[in-house]
C-alpha cells in the first residue's frame, strides 16, 4: 500500500507569537516527509487602518520568520504584504483555507492528504502520521474531522468561558448523536483532514468570512462518509479573539461579557422533534404528512420540501437521502434557535437533563455530585470541568462506536 503524502495547510493572520510552537510540534512529528503551507493573510485595506496596521505588521515578522527558516518543505503564500492583501469581499479565514487548499489540490496527487491546522493548536508527536493512517486504512472516506480538547489556562474568569462553551459544543454534537442525525459533527477548522480526490469531488471549499469549516464539513456529509473519531486529539487554543465574526474566540468575548445568548444549552426535547421528522421521511415518501418542521419551512420558504423532492426521486432510498440534504446541519441549527423561544428552560437544566440522560443510556457519569445549585456564573471551575470531561466521555463513545461502523475496523490506531 502507497503511503499517501500530507500536506498542511495553515491560514496565518496575527500569528507570529503562536508560530514557533507550532513548528516545534510539526518538527517533532514521527512522520518527516510533509509540506507545510502557509497563507499570511489579511486586507489589503488594513494597511491604511490606524486600527489594523499592528496586526499588517504582525504579519510582516511572521513572513520574515518563516523565509529565514531554512526548509524546502514550507511553502509561503503571501496575501498580506503591500499590493498583495486581500481585496473587496474576498478576504477572510475562509478565503485563505481555500487558497491554501486549491493551491495543494493542484499539485498533489489525488490520494494526498490535506490536513487543515491552525496556528494556536497543539497536538502530539504522533497525530499527522495518526491521520495518515486513518485516511490509509479507510480510502473510501471523504474526511476525517478529528476530535478536539481545549486546554484550560489557569485564568479562571477565562477558563469558565472556556468550559461554558465547550459544554455548549457537546451538548449539541451529543444530542445529535443520540439520533444518529448524519449532522453530528463539530466544526473546527484545525481539526479537519481530507483525501485530495474528496476535495476536487466537491468543487472545493466554499469561502466565507467565518464558519467556512462548518459549511465544509456540510458539505463533504453530504457528499459521503465523515470519519469522526481518531487516535489523536488535537488542542485548540481557548483565546480571546475578534479575527472571525463567530466561533471561538469571538463566543468567549461575548460570554466573558455576559452574553451566551447565542450559545444556548439546547434541550434533547428539541432534538426529538429533529429525530421524529427525520423518522417520518420514508412515509413523505407516499403522501405528505405533518412534522414538526412545516412551519419552519412555510416561514422560511413559503412551501413544503417533500413535494418536490418526491417528483425528483427515482425511489424511497433516493428521497429519504433528498430530505436529509434538504434537512441539512444549517436549517436543524435554525430551527432549534426559532423553537428555543418557544421553550421554557435554562442552560444549567438542560445540561442537567443531558447529563442524566448519559448516565442512563451510556453509563457516563460525573465524578462528583452537583446538587441542586449548579450555575454555570458561579459554580467552580472545577465543576464545569468534570461536566466537559463527562461529555466528552460520552461523545467520544459515539465517535469511536460511528467510526468502527463505517470501517468495519475495532479501533486498532490506539
Amino acid at each position: 500500500m502507497i503511503e499517501p503524502f500530507v500536506h498542511i495547510a495553515l491560514p496565518v493572520m496575527d500569528e507570529y507569537s503562536n508560530l514557533p510552537r507550532l513548528l516545534a510540534s510539526l518538527s517533532l512529528q514521527t512522520v518527516k516527509d510533509f509540506r507545510l503551507y502557509v497563507c499570511v493573510n489579511q486586507p489589503e485595506s488594513w494597511w491604511n487602518d490606524t486600527g489594523k496596521i499592528r496586526i499588517c505588521e504582525d504579519n510582516q515578522s511572521t513572513l520574515s520568520f518563516l523565509e529565514a527558516i531554512k526548509d524546502d518543505r514550507i511553502a509561503i503564500i503571501d496575501r498580506s504584504s503591500p499590493g498583495l492583501g486581500w481585496e473587496g469581499k474576498n478576504h477572510g479565514i475562509g478565503w485563505a483555507r481555500k487558497v491554501l487548499m486549491d493551491h495543494i489540490a493542484s499539485r498533489a496527487k489525488p490520494s494526498d492528504i490535506i490536513l487543515s491546522l491552525d496556528a494556536d493548536t497543539a497536538f502530539a508527536p504522533a497525530y499527522v502520521e495518526s491521520v495518515r493512517i486513518n485516511l490509509m486504512l479507510n480510502p473510501g472516506i471523504v474526511a476525517l474531522s478529528v476530535q478536539y480538547y481545549h486546554p484550560l489556562t489557569g485564568e479562571k474568569k477565562i477558563d469558565r468561558a472556556i468550559l461554558r462553551y465547550e459544554i455548549y459544543m457537546r451538548a449539541y454534537a451529543i444530542n445529535l448523536w443520540r439520533i444518529n442525525n448524519p449532522y453530528s459533527y463539530t466544526a473546527l477548522g484545525s481539526a479537519i483532514a481530507l483525501p485530495v480526490w474528496a476535495y476536487k469531488a466537491i468543487g472545493g471549499m466554499t469561502p466565507k468570512l467565518s464558519g467556512e469549516d462548518f459549511y465544509f464539513l456540510q458539505k463533504l456529509v453530504k457528499f459521503g462518509p465523515v470519519l469522526h473519531w481518531n487516535s489523536q486529539t488535537v488542542f485548540p487554543a481557548g483565546r480571546l479573539s475578534e479575527r472571525v465574526f463567530f466561533g471561538t474566540g469571538p463566543a468567549l468575548i461575548r460570554g466573558i461579557n455576559g452574553d451566551w445568548g447565542s450559545y444556548p444549552v439546547y434541550p434533547a426535547s428539541l432534538f426529538g422533534k429533529v429525530s421524529e421528522t427525520c423518522k417520518a421521511f420514508p412515509a413523505l415518501y407516499e403522501k405528505d404528512i405533518a412534522t414538526a418542521f412545516d412551519k419552519f419551512f412555510l416561514d422560511k420558504t413559503g412551501i413544503l420540501p417533500w413535494t418536490g423532492l418526491r417528483k425528483n426521486a427515482r425511489s424511497r432510498e433516493q428521497f429519504v437521502r433528498a430530505c436529509h440534504e434538504k434537512l441539512d446541519g444549517l436549517r436543524i441549527l435554525q430551527f432549534l434557535k426559532e423553537n428555543m423561544k418557544e421553550i421554557v428552560s435554562d442552560n444549567e437544566t438542560a445540561t442537567l437533563d443531558l447529563l442524566d440522560l448519559i448516565k442512563r443510556e451510556q453509563g457516563f457519569s460525573l465524578k462528583s455530585p452537583i446538587g441542586n445549585l449548579f450555575s454555570f456564573e458561579i459554580s467552580p471551575v472545577e465543576m464545569l470541568d468534570d461536566i466537559r470531561n463527562t461529555l466528552m466521555q460520552s461523545e467520544m463513545s459515539y465517535r469511536l462506536q460511528h467510526w468502527t461502523r463505517l470501517t468495519g475496523l475495532n479501533s486498532i490506531l490506539n
